[in-house]
Formats: C-alpha cells, sequence, structure tokens
C-alpha cells in the first residue's frame, strides 16, 4: 500500500499547475497572457509511456525554477487546448512569454528541456 502511495506523489507535485477544464485554462491564460514570467506547459497523456518518464522531472524543475510556472494539461481532458497549441505528439512542452510561445521541445528530452528552461527563465 506505501508503494502505491508514493507512486502517486510522483504524478502530483505542489508546484505544478494541472488544468482539467477549459473555462480554467482560458482564465489563466487571460492573467499570463502578457506576463515577463516563463511558463512551461507540459501536454501529456495518461497512456503516454515515456511522460511516465518525464513527469518527476518536471515536478523538480518546477521546484528548481520556483520564479517561472510549471503547469499541466492532459491532451484527452482539454483536445481543444491540445489542438490549439498545435500538439501532435507526447510530451510536448511549450515555452511561453508575454503572449508567446518561445520554444517547444517534443520528447522527453530533460536536457533539452532544462537549457530552453534556463536560456527564458528570470529570477
Amino acid at each position: 500500500m506505501g508503494v502505491l502511495f508514493s507512486s502517486t506523489l510522483e504524478e502530483e507535485s505542489p508546484d505544478v499547475k494541472a488544468f482539467h477544464s477549459a473555462e480554467r485554462w482560458e482564465s489563466y491564460l487571460e492573467k499570463i497572457k502578457e506576463s515577463p514570467k516563463l511558463v512551461v506547459i507540459y501536454f501529456t497523456a495518461s497512456w503516454c509511456g515515456p511522460c511516465k518518464f518525464i513527469t518527476p522531472v518536471f515536478n523538480h524543475m518546477a521546484a528548481e525554477f520556483a520564479n517561472a510556472d510549471f503547469v499541466k494539461i492532459d491532451v484527452d481532458e482539454l483536445s481543444g487546448v491540445a489542438k490549439e497549441f498545435k500538439v501532435e505528439a507526447m510530451p510536448t512542452f511549450v515555452l511561453w512569454k508575454e503572449g508567446k510561445e518561445v520554444e517547444r521541445v517534443v520528447g522527453a528530452n530533460k536536457d533539452e528541456l532544462q537549457n530552453k528552461i534556463k536560456k527564458h527563465y528570470q529570477l
């Protein structure tokens, strides 16, 4: 029972905002549209094998880069948002700043993701 509980914790992180409704996402997007703050959007799916590998890494990065927003979107729950961002494979990470995409990483490439976050991250 303890193992099941700890594996669940790997999926959840207090440093990551998970969106499950389009209304809540649209409200959030409106608030950060013009913000100079970096937003890292993680498009994932429950059935995605590479996503299971990268999720704990993403959660760790969210804690490490505390002045950025880290957001998680399940493409099956919010398919309209995935289409809006032209997501074609999982995982996809979109780095967003001042109302526009500044970088994109497709696949579970933690080094590429970390390097792109560092490039756009501000303290």
